[in-house]
């Protein structure tokens, strides 16, 4: 196996400020360290940020981005949970509009799925 584990998640957002507001109140998560352009935010076991967009292509440098169009900057988050409807309930108390709400699925999990700000899918989910 070349890769076993992802250690940290960045999402590269057009207005960090918003972003950082949802994640903030909305999830409940906390700022460890910020900067001009991005935010790292307490998870544990993992890291995750924030970074502007701009900064983020000229991280990766937009002419390799721009020769892969079809690649989404999008991305879809798994968040194991111990109960799905309490934190669908949560969640949706504080405004957020789910995608799907709770639905047992064919593989085996309990899953609901929003959108944050920006657009980038989250999957709650917890083993049936």
């Amino acid at each position: 196996m070349l890769i076993n584990k992802v250690n940290a998640v960045v999402l590269f957002v057009e207005d960090l400020e918003r972003a950082v507001k949802f994640y903030q109140e909305v999830i409940g998560l906390e700022i460890v360290v910020t900067d001009d352009v991005s935010y790292a935010l307490r998870l544990e076991g993992q890291d995750f940020a924030l970074v502007k967009r701009s900064t983020g292509m000229e991280m990766l440098n937009a002419e390799v981005i721009g020769k892969h169009p079809t690649v989404s900057q999008q991305v879809m988050l798994c968040a194991d949970v111990e109960n799905v409807d309490a934190v669908y309930e949560a969640i949706t108390a504080k405004g957020v509009e789910f995608i799907k709400p709770p639905i047992d699925q064919p593989w085996g999990w309990r899953t609901a799925y929003f959108a944050d700000p920006e657009g980038n899918i989250w999957e709650l989910r917890q083993a049936i």
